[in-house]
């Protein structure tokens, strides 16, 4: 078992997805078209094939109390949240900009009294004060390694990755399990101590040296790296994280369910679809920052059919930013 603590808070057990935070175990012929039994054959294999659905949020600061210059999450604006992760119906969720574990709690109850239980879950408590990292699972964790103690060097000057990351090992039945690596890398807003750009790929350099020792240990890996990483999919972060060669990660790039022809590889990545996932309201801007990206043997499995940004009305109550989710088959190809 590991002992978690964070700067304080309230302290945390874990040990293959149990956390005692309070402890949990919790006669005539058949004749059938050659076409229409392709398509019953098809959907019975769909329908049998066990599926599960990974997702990414920013809650854009789920704070149960004023922090700084944040103010406290609103009833209404929480509520929202909930209607949006209820919709998509997560097996298992990444949250950024979570605050404390008490407002991971209370997000987490509210859930489950709304039919949406998480009974595993990691909290990341990284160096920013306010906001953090958070990973909500349906299935259990048989490993968790938070990231949180990282430094790089800029113009001579010692940095620290400020939200750290979630990484973990999570075992959805008896024969899949998968790695999931959390991050939420470093804003566009401006930073007095040196250029916002270069501090997001110095953390994204760090990533992909995270990313780089889950393939050294396997290869094979089923893998999944997900979260808000604040720059456009031609950046030199976000080519950082996906980085190159035989290891070089799949842009799942979800987008809107809104009547366009769903986009598949390899065109995904220049198919016109509505794929943005957080509004600046300062510019007037959409982008796409928030990313679910797959090892090659993850994705093998991948759903692209059921892989799609929440198009909600008011969706901007809960959050500056759109969850988006993925979906894959509990079997290695």
């Amino acid at each position: 078992m590991r002992l978690k603590a964070c700067f304080g808070r309230k302290v945390a057990l874990h040990s293959f997805g149990w956390q005692m935070h309070g402890i949990r175990p919790e006669g005539g012929r058949l004749l059938i078209r050659p076409l229409l039994f392709v398509a019953l054959i098809a959907w019975t294999y769909q329908a049998d094939a066990e599926t599960f659905r990974v997702a990414t949020y920013n809650l854009n600061n789920y704070l149960d109390a004023p922090a700084e210059r944040h103010h406290a999450k609103s009833d209404e604006s929480k509520a929202k949240i909930r209607e949006s992760i209820l919709a998509i119906k997560p097996d298992v969720l990444a949250l950024e900009e979570m605050g404390t574990i008490s407002a991971l709690e209370e997000l987490r109850g509210s859930l489950k009294a709304e039919g949406l239980d998480f009974p595993n879950w990691e909290y990341v408590c990284g160096f920013d004060t306010n906001i953090h990292i958070a990973v909500l699972s349906k299935f259990p964790f048989t490993s968790v390694r938070p990231q949180t103690n990282d430094y790089f060097l800029l113009n001579s000057k010692r940095f620290r990755v400020r939200r750290g990351f979630a990484v973990v090992d999570i075992q959805v039945n008896t024969n899949y399990s998968f790695t999931l690596i959390a991050a939420h890398l470093k804003s566009k807003v401006p930073s007095p101590a040196a250029d916002e750009s270069e501090l997001r790929l110095e953390e994204a350099k760090v990533l992909h040296e995270k990313i780089e020792e889950v393939f050294a240990a396997n290869p094979n890996v089923n893998l999944v790296v997900l979260g808000d990483l604040n720059d456009y999919k031609d950046s030199n972060s976000i080519k950082m994280v996906i980085g190159r060669g035989k290891h070089k990660l799949v842009d799942t790039r979800p987008a809107e369910r809104n009547g366009d022809a769903p986009a598949t590889p390899p065109r995904i990545l220049n198919a016109p679809t509505v794929t943005w996932t957080h509004y600046f309201a300062t510019e007037d801007l959409y982008s796409r920052l928030d990313y679910i990206l797959l090892s090659p043997g993850m994705a093998r499995e991948w759903v692209p059919g059921e892989t799609y940004v929440l198009a909600s009305p008011n969706w901007g109550k809960g959050s500056d930013h759109r969850p988006v989710v993925a979906t894959f088959e509990a079997e290695d190809k």
